[in-house]
């Protein structure tokens, strides 16, 4: 559903708009865990410049292939050495720089054995302003602290910090005094009768028993997040930020859709 509505809705958005790139989050596209090389060609056909992964950027095995000769697809920049990719990305225009795009990952809550994001950021971000001062990093993190920390930690040397992973959009779009826009989290695209994009009736049932349920995505009308950010290209500050959410209109009644609820 979420790839459905950006396919629909992404281009009208972008000329409603006047978007000169588009960023987009696909570390969920493939069902809900993970991207496929033909769903990264899929969202480039469209139009996205850069895909950013996440935590879940290898759960297809082809990404790590895959990604080595894509460097428009980036994953978190202080995963271990040696992962697949690269954590950064400069998107051009007529052979010049127009923007550059950096992920992180938090390590609050996360399972996983990361590099501190705060001072690989810091070092990646002294090297991109060499090519462009207009940067856009986006912080994949549980902590709803960790983003706003990082926002701070790079106000005035980026041009936006924005949060991904905890799929609910956040309504705290600010820019910081040093010129960085700030958003805590941009939200999903998927269905909105879920939660956080997944099958209401089996994330119950794993809360309410306990047990190892399997979880799958919803389906049903889709809402698409999304947040517009305008920068002055001479010094990669931010004049504006807006936030986007389009929920789709329900084809069948309310009750049928939430069932008991």
């Amino acid at each position: 559903m979420g790839r459905e509505v950006v396919a629909r809705r992404l281009t009208p958005l972008v000329k409603e708009t006047g978007a000169d790139a588009v960023i987009v989050n696909g570390e969920n596209a493939a069902g809900g865990k993970g991207i496929s090389a033909q769903i990264c060609q899929e969202l480039f056909s469209l139009g996205v410049d850069v895909i950013t992964l996440g935590n879940h950027a290898f759960d297809k095995r082809e990404i790590a292939t895959y990604i080595d000769g894509e460097p428009r697809l980036i994953r978190p920049l202080n995963y271990p050495p040696g992962t697949p990719g690269a954590g950064s990305y400069i998107v051009r225009r007529g052979g010049r720089p127009l923007l550059a795009v950096v992920q992180v990952q938090g390590r609050v809550y996360s399972p996983q054995l990361l590099e501190d994001p705060f001072r690989a950021v810091e070092g990646e971000v002294e090297r991109l302003r060499q090519s462009t001062p207009v940067i856009i990093v986006d912080c994949h993190a549980e902590a709803t602290s960790e983003k706003q920390a990082m926002g701070w930690f790079l106000d005035g040397q980026v041009s936006a910090v924005i949060g991904t992973h905890t799929h609910v959009q956040t309504a705290d779009e600010v820019i910081l005094p040093g010129g960085t826009a700030y958003m805590t989290d941009v939200g999903m695209c998927g269905p909105w009768v879920s939660v956080i994009g997944a099958d209401r009736e089996l994330v119950l049932e794993r809360f309410l028993t306990q047990r190892p349920v399997r979880l799958e995505a919803a389906r049903g009308p889709a809402i698409l997040s999304a947040v517009l950010i305008e920068v002055d290209e001479a010094t990669g500050k931010a004049t504006g930020i807006q936030r986007i959410l389009e929920r789709e209109v329900a084809t069948e009644p309310l009750a049928s859709l939430f069932g008991r609820w």
